[in-house]
């Protein structure tokens, strides 16, 4: 047949194939139609060759036509119009992934001038330039792009092992880490290597929502245990429960630490039930008032803790490397669920870190920034305080980068007050949304990352007006 092609803009083997396309689907082409040579073609549009090739080629990829001996290329048939919507499926997802437990939150911050958010580092003072170099170096340089070792880099593991004996006194060797995607990963590869479906957790209530629903979506049966000013009310862990999540050092979202006392009493309980403590620091490394806190896992004698810290809000949650420190017996165990989770996490972000660690970067900006909460936190509950006395009752903490203040008696809910707030431009937490059995107590949760202290005053000043 005779065929011409009026050539517009774009790559001239694009237009053939675009043209030659449309007409097979439209069936001016029909099956069995025997198209010009290639050189036949070229020379009616004045192309080169190889560019009615490339079409044809093209063409021959989709099974649009073929090259028969003795022919010459030929239409095998019409195609198919592609459908834009996509199809049908009767295939469903086991019942838990439908159910409200494991919803995902709205991840997105309202545009509010006073961002008193928790769970949210400084970002304007975090050290961009130099975590930039340190990764275009990486980028730069590193020719291993192979799988590595899953439970991390050498050089990370050892870095954040010494970091840990130096500045939270764990005991840990770097054999015993695994680096993970975060906070989370690490309360799943924990699920993982100990739970059976059905087994007993025990939370604290309110407690930290995202843990919950990891051991909830491993088929656990999830307890929340009430906290009181000491922390998780040890006599109330159900018997046969598996393993205990506790925030001992900072409960979330309340802000007070765990006593001694009931520090003592949770390792024996843990000890007396056979069970593992999965104990999650944090953000420790902020504590700016009295001494050190001890953490679970140093006065551990049994091995029953397993240790979990992320750098979400040490630095940056975009970063999304966490840890998972674990007795000697459970390491390969982690190290093997970690392979099967994910492979392993980024290696130029993980060699990046390790020198941010080794060089002192990371030891330099949190005692930069441990000056600079004390300093929020402050102004926050001295202004509560002045402000406030009658209608909020902060917690006392000595650390962190949140802290939570209870409304008094006889206050409108808290998801209420919260709403008013964010109206005036003030963005904060509620305690209430973090209950497991329930809602939590009514109060709210005040962020300092977010926020420099020199506007926290006129941020409270904004949240007096609709309380």
């Amino acid at each position: 047949m005779d065929l011409h092609l009026q050539l517009g803009e774009g790559g001239l083997a694009e237009q053939i194939y675009a043209q030659l396309y449309e007409r097979i689907g439209a069936n001016v082409l029909p099956a069995g139609t025997v198209l010009p040579s290639s050189r036949e073609l070229a020379e009616r549009l004045s192309v080169s060759r190889a560019t009615v090739v490339a079409a044809y080629e093209r063409l021959a990829a989709h099974g649009l036509i073929r090259s028969r001996a003795g022919i010459g290329t030929v239409v095998t048939g019409q195609r198919g119009h592609a459908s834009t919507e996509p199809p049908a499926s009767l295939l469903q997802p086991r019942a838990i992934w439908s159910t409200e437990q494991l919803a995902v939150p709205d991840l997105t911050r309202p545009d509010a001038e006073f961002d008193f958010a928790p769970g949210v580092p400084a970002r304007a003072q975090f050290p961009f330039a130099r975590w930039r170099a340190l990764l275009n170096d990486q980028l730069r340089t590193r020719t291993d792009v192979s799988y590595a070792d899953p439970a991390g880099s050498a050089p990370l593991r050892t870095a954040l092992a010494r970091h840990l004996v130096v500045s939270r006194g764990v005991r840990i060797a770097p054999e015993q880490l695994v680096i993970t995607t975060g906070a989370q990963q690490a309360f799943d590869i924990a699920a993982r290597v100990l739970l059976e479906p059905g087994d007993t957790v025990a939370v604290e209530d309110p407690g930290y929502l995202p843990a919950y629903r990891g051991f909830v979506a491993h088929g656990a049966h999830v307890v929340g245990v009430p906290v009181d000013s000491e922390g998780l009310v040890v006599d109330q862990i159900p018997a046969g429960t598996r393993l205990v999540y506790v925030t001992p050092s900072h409960q979330f979202p309340l802000g007070m630490p765990m006593s001694d006392s009931r520090r003592t009493a949770l390792l024996a309980w843990a000890a007396r039930h056979d069970a593992a403590i999965v104990e999650d620091d944090y953000d420790s490394e902020f504590r700016f008032t009295g001494r050190p806190l001890t953490p679970l896992q140093a006065i551990d004698t049994e091995g029953r803790v397993l240790y979990v810290g992320s750098f979400s809000k040490t630095l940056l949650p975009a970063l999304r490397v966490g840890f998972l420190g674990l007795p000697a017996t459970l390491a390969e165990a982690a190290r093997r669920a970690k392979f099967v989770a994910d492979y392993g996490t980024g290696g130029h972000v993980q060699a990046a870190l390790a020198a941010f660690i080794e060089n002192g970067d990371l030891a330099r900006y949190i005692r930069r920034m441990r000056g600079a909460y004390e300093r929020r936190h402050h102004m926050l509950i001295s202004t509560l305080r002045e402000q406030f006395d009658g209608e909020l009752e902060p917690i006392e903490s000595s650390g962190g980068t949140h802290m939570a203040a209870l409304l008094t008696r006889g206050q409108p809910p808290d998801t209420t007050l919260a709403a008013r707030a964010l109206a005036e431009g003030v963005h904060l937490g509620t305690v209430s949304r973090w209950g497991i059995e329930g809602p939590g107590p009514n109060g709210f949760v005040f962020g300092y990352g977010a926020i420099a202290a020199d506007r926290i005053q006129a941020g409270l000043a904004a949240l007096r007006r609709v309380i």
